[in-house]
């Protein structure tokens, strides 16, 4: 436990001490970020946000593996990092370039294809293949699905640390002290930068750090295990983890395809933070309400870690429903308005 505190500090003090530091690079070197129509902000901001979180986790991981050698640098964890280092470099280049979707998507495939190479993929009982179909499709959608959540100052990091908060809770909690060491570093990476993103913001973490934060929550909401639970009820405990980021797709495609565009390549005021801005709450009261309705789903996921198949069942349905009335509500509310 004490491994997880201190993974915890260093990955938190590294963004919030030194984010100011890249900021003012980013702005030496003209990586920032031009108002637009879809955009809040009315000033170029500094990117490169990404860059600070990925330092504060990477640090804390390498010092916790090499230098304390709490852990060893097992094949999966180095396949995890040097996943990371992909996508953040596919992200950095995306926000400094402005790269196409497909050359985003082929970045991100191979990120994907260097885990499954170092043995970290779904394991269900299913043929090996679907396994590794399944785990592209996991890692791809929560990629993107996450950099959908970066459209309003601190939401992403803020959802992203709440998520990776859990994470840790869930892997302290039954004894997986690595997924939890690696979560605590995320967390306490979002929860530094936080302190430089939230509104309004002196800097973004832009694709690099969006695309980064989602690969691995990804990756640590698949690797947590629940061996004294059945899988048949344990599967849904990712799904409840990062329930805002899918919720959040769910809506932005359901919208678009409504409206009949492409929800890939639109961009928009549409998420769920600009509808409950246009509700009336402010930006930051929009975004402390994402918070609240992340921790929540994260209870939820520790009760479905304990609940029998039935009990699993009808509180995952119940939720369901929930969400499919509020993603049709928001949608109306937004056409009627």
């Amino acid at each position: 436990m004490a491994t997880i505190i201190v993974t915890f500090i260093i990955a938190f003090s590294i963004p919030f001490f030194g984010t100011s530091s890249i900021r003012q690079l980013a702005l030496r070197i003209g990586f920032v970020d031009a108002p637009a129509a879809r955009k809040l902000h009315k000033e170029p901001m500094p990117m490169m946000g990404g860059v600070g979180i990925f330092g504060g986790a990477i640090v804390a991981f390498l010092l916790i593996f090499i230098v304390f050698e709490v852990y060893t640098l097992s094949q999966p964890v180095i396949g995890i990092m040097l996943g990371m280092v992909i996508v953040l470099a596919v992200g950095l280049a995306d926000d400094k370039m402005g790269l196409s979707p497909k050359v985003k998507l082929a970045g991100q495939f191979v990120a994907v294809a260097v885990l499954i190479w170092f043995g970290v993929m779904v394991s269900l009982p299913v043929p090996y293949w679907l396994n590794i179909f399944f785990t592209f499709l996991w890692v791809i959608v929560i990629i993107n699905a996450t950099n959908f959540l970066d459209n309003m100052d601190g939401a992403c990091a803020g959802i992203a640390g709440v998520q990776a908060a859990f994470i840790t809770l869930l892997g302290a909690l039954n004894g997986q002290f690595l997924v939890a060491g690696l979560a605590a570093g995320v967390f306490g990476a979002c929860l530094g930068f936080l302190r430089h993103n939230f509104q309004p913001a002196k800097i973004f973490m832009g694709d690099a750090g969006a695309l980064m934060l989602g690969f691995i929550l990804a990756i640590l909401a698949l690797e947590i295990n629940f061996p004294e639970n059945s899988n048949f009820v344990t599967w849904m405990v990712p799904l409840f983890l990062l329930g805002v980021t899918l919720f959040d797709l769910a809506l932005v495609v359901y919208a678009r395809l409504r409206r009949g565009v492409n929800p890939l390549t639109t961009a928009g005021k549409d998420h769920t933070g600009h509808r409950l801005v246009n509700m009336g709450f402010s930006q930051r009261e929009a975004v402390m309400i994402l918070y609240i309705f992340s921790g929540t789903l994260g209870m939820v996921a520790i009760f479905i870690t304990q609940a029998s198949v039935v009990e699993g069942y009808i509180i995952g349905g119940f939720v369901a429903v929930l969400c499919i009335s509020a993603i049709s509500a928001l949608e109306r509310r937004q056409v009627t308005q």
